[in-house]
């Protein structure tokens, strides 16, 4: 079994990410990523970066499912400002 983390240090070395956050275990993990260096492209672009630096990981069945999320760092403050306002309303 692989740990959330490794997989986070892996990702900030392998590319030019400002943050990523790792939840869930090898049977199905959810990345969420931050950077600059998906500013302009295409959502299945954004998802193609991460997945491909991950897919040794999936191939050496080390992860069985993956769900990835990725956010420029303007796009990640405004959906964490989103969810800070909607979680306050409740």
């Amino acid at each position: 079994m692989i740990h959330n983390s490794t997989i986070q240090s892996f990702l900030l070395e392998q590319l030019p990410l400002q943050e990523v956050h790792i939840s869930g275990n090898s049977n199905h993990l959810q990345i969420i990523a931050i950077g600059e260096i998906f500013f302009g492209l295409s959502r299945v672009k954004q998802q193609q970066i991460i997945y491909s630096s991950v897919a040794s990981y999936i191939t050496e069945n080390h992860i069985h499912a993956v769900s990835i999320k990725v956010y420029t760092p303007e796009e990640w403050n405004r959906a964490r400002k989103l969810h800070a306002d909607t979680s306050m309303s409740y």
